[in-house]
């Protein structure tokens, strides 16, 4: 078989695997309803913050494996966030993420965006960041139990495939607490 199709099936099994665990996990959680919100503008932004985030979040994957994948589900509800506030403004912004994150650093990107994008303060703040963090450590399980050899192709397009997902479980879960429930149209309620 030709490695690199060996590969692109690798990468697109692991990355359904993890769309259906975070799915599953944030739905028992209460954080997503069956119907998973969709906003196309959101997921379109995906290769532009993908490009941004892979030098930070693969440096810092190596000692802070949980934090370089939770960081990118945080990017996710934020771009919901300016989805639903402004997007003619945001939309046009190039850089989102370095300007998330030069705010107050790396370091403190749960803070910025969980407090001073999302606005969450408190048991509310706690909450999310909880959240996030059990996705992350789930994510980062599922990355562990692949067997790809570090340093490979196969690794980092897991890794890619990872934090793809988690950017788009932040978004569907913003949205979801945003009150963006997807519940089927019934015609007969007119």
């Amino acid at each position: 078989m030709d490695n690199n199709n060996d590969t692109k099936r690798i990468v697109a099994e692991f990355e359904e695997k993890v769309k259906k665990d975070l799915t599953a996990f944030l739905q028992r959680k209460g954080a997503l309803d069956d119907h998973v919100p969709e906003c196309p503008d959101v997921e379109a932004r995906w290769g532009e913050i993908a490009r941004e985030y892979l030098p930070d979040g693969a440096r810092e994957f190596q000692g802070y494996p949980v934090v370089s994948l939770g960081w990118v589900m945080l990017i996710g509800m934020a771009m919901s966030y300016y989805w639903d506030t402004d997007w003619e403004k945001y939309s046009k912004q190039k850089n989102l993420y370095a300007e998330l994150r030069d705010r107050k650093g790396y370091d403190n990107f749960d803070e910025t965006v969980v407090q001073d994008v999302l606005g969450y303060r408190d048991e509310p703040a706690e909450k999310v960041t909880e959240l996030v963090a059990e996705c992350a450590s789930r994510v980062y399980g599922l990355l562990n139990h692949e067997h790809v050899e570090p340093g490979t192709e196969a690794a980092l397009g897991c890794y890619i495939a990872a934090i793809h997902q988690l950017y788009l479980a932040g978004m569907a879960m913003e949205l979801n607490a945003l009150g963006y429930h997807m519940t089927p149209f019934d015609p007969s309620n007119n």
